[in-house]
């Protein structure tokens, strides 16, 4: 009765409250006596087993926290050594600073109209017209005018792609996603796509495995899992948000079957600072059937999408409405990097002492590059065969239906077979790697192409990835880093590889015990990082002459050629040294004994060398004054915008050793003179001359052993003397 009328009174809810709290109150206050009665009452005995009991949950809970916070202090210990082994500079830094700080920007997005601009609070009768008439449903067919409103920071995104994660053991994967969680910690949050491609050389009539879905889909869990105990950063599975077109696609890298069919479902766990993880899995158009999709179709189609790069037109369409679009979804979005994860590494080279490129400027290197992956992939084709059909189709799509059927249409003209017979009569197979280092080569290639000229790709090993915060060996006697690098932190903070394209082989390695005995270019990490770059152009061009010293009656080159832009080379040394050029003197010094010039993009940097005449030797242009001349580097400048990003010191250091002087120049700097611990990293030698404010720099091999040269490289750089506007006896 005393139930019901309380339900009555105060309703159902209190009444089924108060019934749970007696049945609460009676299971405290009921215990059992040692005869096996059963007595009720408020006892101390339940009261302090209730007591324990809450008490255990205490000790307990404060135990999973002191587990999380030492959990978290280890992942935060983690983070801060791999940023502190990143050993960026500080400008580096400040570059870096600058890009990635969160700054408000504003997209167009509609705005309705205001009421106040309709009426102004005042009873005019029907001077705006009937009430119903104002109130009533608009129809309109061309798009409202778009108004700036603020809507957050810009995300800056990384497209990551790992290749046979099935070969990958927990602990790499785990390496991996903790990386990818530091990543998104410092501002870049990536989307991953899963490529789960380790079947060797595909073969024209390619099938997939029957159970290629379910390997795709616990592959991409086992990354989220990796991501989820890493931080907070988390991860998610999107497996839907790739379409694939079933009508033909036209020839060209950005026609794709596969693209993005909803935006939303990629941009709703990026604003959220979830990485999303997609498996290799599209859905058709129509039938919206499941089917395998080529993992490099999938990145470009990311691309595109993440890019904002124009679609067809529909007829219909207004082009400014698509022009206002496509600004709003770039502001949206800033594509930095494209991260290849591939058990193979980076791409290799043979001319390269240490078997990989280290760093690829895309706008020169790419056709080498790719001639030299095509030789070993059909070893005994001809070169002038090889790119013959590579000028006529200049870019690929490489991952059609059938991707490697494609690739060889485009590059050789149709199939060939791929194992040949030598003249021993065994036959030679080619090297099948080549054939993933294609496909990313031109990957790289196309994404780059896509994106705006600071987008950079970078191309390493699951393993490399991995590494965070680990301590390398340790030896005294050698140049290298005291703890390894993680390549994609250090890229990300100094937008550069992690050793320097022009250093020495050497000097490329990690650290080794003294008792080892380990060749540097098996040291090396096979790490390839690529920009969209810029061409260098070098006068005369060393492929068809070897640079050789002024001879009588031939003509030599002068800095007032036609072909050489004077004003903007003296705007880039000025800006380089910071001191104004007496270009008057300095021509009359040079010209006559060029040897050659270097540019590097607009004259973002350039190199001027000479040849010069030691003291004591008669310029007369006889063999023997000819014989004694020293290649010397008179001026290396890059412009003060370009210095420490891009590599535009290092392309043009690396063009004049390998391919201007490979025996090797000299050159002189001053003793304070803060790039000279750039200068002593890729030189062979240094000298601090005696009673001079100089240091002497070479490249010249085994210096030392040739007494009367190394006395021609002193008495060059003492005896030249400085050209500048000032007159001041201080040195350049």
């Amino acid at each position: 009765m005393i139930l019901q009328e309380l339900a009555l009174k105060k309703g159902r809810q209190v009444a089924g409250h108060n019934i749970q709290s007696w049945a609460k109150r009676r299971r405290r206050s009921e215990y059992i006596l040692d005869n096996g009665l059963r007595s009720y009452g408020s006892g101390r005995v339940p009261v302090n087993q209730l007591r324990q009991e809450l008490a255990k949950e205490h000790v307990k809970d404060l135990s999973n926290q002191q587990k999380a916070k030492k959990k978290a202090r280890a992942i935060d210990k983690d983070f801060f050594l791999s940023v502190l082994g990143s050993s960026a500079t500080k400008r580096e830094a400040r570059s870096y600073i600058q890009r990635f700080t969160p700054s408000e920007e504003s997209v167009l997005t509609p705005k309705p109209p205001s009421e106040k601009a309709r009426s102004c609070g005042v009873n005019l009768g029907g001077f705006y017209g009937p009430a119903a008439v104002q109130e009533s449903p608009r129809f309109i067919q061309q798009p409202e005018k778009l108004s700036k409103v603020s809507v957050g920071p810009q995300l800056h995104v990384a497209l990551v792609k790992i290749r046979a994660p099935q070969t990958l053991d927990d602990e790499t994967l785990n390496g991996i996603g903790r990386t990818l969680a530091q990543l998104a910690r410092l501002g870049l949050i990536s989307v991953v796509v899963i490529d789960c491609n380790n079947g060797g050389l595909p073969s024209p009539k390619e099938t997939r495995d029957a159970n290629w879905r379910t390997l795709e889909i616990e592959q991409t869990n086992r990354l989220i899992a990796a991501i989820d105990a890493n931080g907070e950063t988390g991860a998610r599975l999107v497996d839907n948000v790739i379409g694939v077109s079933e009508e033909p696609v036209r020839p060209g890298f950005r026609h794709t079957s596969a693209h993005v069919t909803l935006r939303k479902l990629l941009m709703t766990p990026l604003r959220r600072s979830i990485i999303p993880v997609i498996p290799s899995i599209g859905y058709t158009d129509v039938s919206q059937t499941a089917v395998p999709v080529s993992a490099t179709d999938i990145v470009l189609a990311l691309t595109k999408e993440l890019a904002g790069l124009p679609t067809e037109l529909l007829p219909d369409e207004d082009p400014m409405a698509v022009q206002e679009r496509l600004q709003a979804l770039r502001k949206e979005v800033s594509l930095d990097r494209l991260i290849v994860l591939d058990p193979l590494g980076g791409v290799p080279s043979t001319d390269r002492d240490n078997g990989y490129h280290v760093f690829l400027n895309m706008e020169q290197e790419f056709e080498p590059a790719k001639q030299d992956l095509l030789k070993g992939l059909h070893p005994h084709t001809p070169g002038n065969a090889l790119q013959a059909p590579a000028k006529e189709g200049r870019v690929s799509d490489i991952s059609l239906s059938n991707p490697f059927s494609k690739f060889v249409d485009t590059e050789f003209g149709g199939p060939k077979p791929l194992s040949h017979t030598t003249d021993h009569g065994s036959p030679e197979k080619p090297k099948v790697d080549n054939w993933y280092h294609l496909q990313n080569l031109q990957l790289v290639r196309s994404v780059l192409s896509m994106l705006p000229p600071s987008s950079s790709a970078l191309l390493t090993t699951p393993e490399e990835a991995a590494n965070s915060g680990k301590d390398a060996p340790f030896q005294a006697a050698r140049v290298g880093t005291r703890r390894q690098r993680n390549p994609l932190i250090h890229n990300l903070l100094t937008d550069k590889p992690v050793f320097s394209s022009s250093l020495p082989v050497g000097r490329l390695g990690h650290q080794t015990f003294m008792s080892e005995v380990i060749s540097p270019a098996e040291n090396i990490t096979p790490t390839t990082f690529a920009k969209h770059g810029m061409s260098v152009t070098t006068f005369p061009n060393p492929k068809f002459g070897r640079w050789e010293p002024p001879a009588p009656g031939k003509p030599q080159l002068t800095l007032t050629d036609s072909q050489i832009d004077l004003p903007r080379l003296v705007h880039l040394i000025e800006d380089s040294f910071g001191r104004k050029l007496d270009v008057k003197e300095y021509l009359k010094r040079v010209n006559g004994r060029i040897a050659g010039i270097i540019i590097a993009g607009e004259y973002e940097g350039g190199a001027i060398l000479t040849w010069e005449t030691p003291p004591g030797v008669k310029d007369d242009g006889s063999p023997e004054s000819r014989a004694r001349m020293v290649p010397y580097l008179d001026k290396f400048a890059v412009l003060k915008r370009a210095q420490g990003s891009g590599g535009v010191a290092d392309l043009i250091f690396k063009t004049m050793v390998r391919d201007c002087f490979p025996q090797g120049c000299v050159w002189r700097s001053r003793r304070n003179n803060p790039v000279n611990k750039w200068y002593f990293e890729r030189s062979r030698g240094t000298w601090k001359l005696p009673d001079t404010g100089w240091a002497m720099f070479w490249t010249t091999p085994d210096l030392s052993l040739d007494k009367q040269l190394f006395l021609d490289y002193e008495g060059v750089c003492r005896g030249i003397e400085p050209s500048w506007a000032d007159n001041k006896a201080i040195l350049d």
